[in-house]
């Protein structure tokens, strides 16, 4: 008896409950409840311009009153690639100042997201430079600047409310015109956006890279990825090895691009929140544009001895009949003269990263037999020449779209010496196919490393019969 009152008294308790709830609906719409929110500091007490004009030139400052500043989120941790920091500026535009602080707690961009209007007391944290960078954060037994304590974030950093909750804004980059002008310690922890920016070309080619590397068992590595713009300024995109989408491969094309700028002691390192930062959907620029090419002649017999050219300007580039064209690096093949003989010359020695230079003649195959050249090298210590035919290249044109015929087995090609210089001899005689017909070039591929192969290649007497 007493289980069914006890039934009972159930039952009646839920239609009550259940018509309570059904007194709250109007049009058949459940009532939004207001968003509570609450501004946890008063209003600011200095800027946040004046507040980091305390940073002291070396060691931190510990604040021991309450300086209150507000602040707008720029970065973001949601792609994993801002790790147990939030970078902000003063300014939703035209920011004057930016800070880091550091927190002991991950998932930052679900309390703090992109223009996030926040505000800071600062009392009992230290504000100092800590590896080229301004920072706030807490008293550490061993770091100068340390992470504030997840269970204390909140003592520290509030949102601010706009009676809709969060105050959340728009955040609008500073328009810089170069990579160069992003390399300012006033804008560190700012948000930019810089225009007629690509990868450059090694980390593109041969192979696409992607965003990070990984090692043997997949785990993501901290990686450098290298931007450049249309005035041959550089920069480095830092990615996380915990970057979510790290395993995307870098766009190939031109564009603008948005990122926090960094700094890491000396080294600049600029941030991306997101690959939606990065837009090159142009056409890339060429920072080292292909020479030459202005006279082009397809012939079935010639003799190229470069007698023809003058030695001034010294290290000549430009051959009207033919195409002088770094892909990677900067050099070209250059006039060289020794022993009142001309030559043209490559090497990778004193250089910085890789070197990949073509040099393409023009031939009509349709009336060509055969080639045959001198060659000589310098200082060997690996291979550096590889010679083609293409039928596809345009002049002045991509030629790495071009479909090469690899004949470099057909010639002989020193190995020696591996100290100072040998002399220029015939490399042998390659003969075209009677297949191959019509307009193309043959390609002189110089490849290689200034922290590898460096090995010097001269060439003359090139001869198409």
């Amino acid at each position: 008896m007493n289980n069914i009152t006890n039934f009972l008294k159930t039952a009646f308790l839920a239609v009550g409950v259940l018509s309570a709830v059904s007194s709250c609906v109007k049009n058949d719409e459940w009532e939004t409840p207001p968003i509570e929110c609450s501004n946890k500091f008063p209003e600011p007490t200095i800027s946040m311009a004046d507040f980091v004009a305390q940073t002291p030139s070396s060691g931190y400052k510990l604040i021991t009153t309450d300086q209150i500043f507000d602040g707008y989120i720029v970065s973001s941790d949601e792609q994993g690639n801002f790790y147990k920091t939030i970078s902000f500026q003063d300014k939703t535009s035209d920011p004057t100042v930016g800070l880091q602080i550091e927190v002991d707690k991950s998932s930052n961009f679900a309390d703090f997201p992109v223009g996030a209007h926040i505000r800071i007391n600062a009392r009992g944290l230290r504000l100092g430079t800590d590896r080229g960078t301004i920072k706030l954060g807490s008293e550490d037994p061993v770091y100068a600047i340390g992470r504030i304590p997840q269970a204390l974030v909140g003592r520290y950093i509030s949102g601010v409310c706009n009676g809709n909750g969060l105050d959340i804004q728009t955040i609008v980059p500073k328009q810089l015109a170069s990579l160069a002008e992003a390399k300012n310690p006033a804008l560190i922890n700012t948000l930019v956006t810089v225009p007629d920016v690509q990868f450059n070309i090694a980390e593109i080619y041969p192979t696409v890279k992607k965003y990070i590397d990984y090692d043997a068992g997949g785990q993501g590595l901290d990686t450098d990825r290298n931007i450049e713009d249309k005035l041959g300024n550089s920069a480095v995109i830092r990615n996380s090895g915990f970057f979510k989408t790290g395993g995307e491969l870098l766009p190939t094309g031109n564009g603008n691009i948005t990122f926090v700028v960094s700094r890491y002691n000396s080294t600049w390192q600029m941030l991306i929140r997101s690959i939606s930062d990065v837009k090159f959907t142009g056409t890339r620029v060429d920072a080292t544009p292909p020479k030459g090419g202005t006279a082009i002649t397809y012939s079935g017999s010639f003799l190229e001895n470069f007698e023809s050219y003058p030695t001034n300007p010294t290290n000549l580039e430009v051959y009207p009949k033919y195409v002088n064209d770094p892909v990677l690096g900067n050099r070209y093949w250059q006039l060289k003269t020794f022993s009142n003989n001309k030559y043209i010359q490559l090497g990778a020695n004193s250089g910085s990263g890789p070197y990949v230079t073509y040099f393409a003649v023009p031939v009509d195959f349709t009336a060509a037999n055969s080639l045959k050249f001198n060659v000589n090298i310098g200082f060997y210590n690996g291979n550096a020449l590889k010679v083609y035919y293409t039928t596809n290249y345009t002049p002045l044109g991509d030629i790495t779209l071009a479909s090469k015929t690899d004949i470099t087995s057909a010639f002989t090609i020193p190995v020696l010496p591996t100290s100072g210089y040998g002399t220029l001899a015939p490399a042998g005689t390659y003969t075209f196919p009677s297949t191959l017909t019509g307009n193309g070039f043959i390609l002189f591929e110089y490849t290689g490393n200034g922290s590898g192969v460096t090995t010097t290649i001269q060439l003359d007497n090139i001869q198409v019969e």
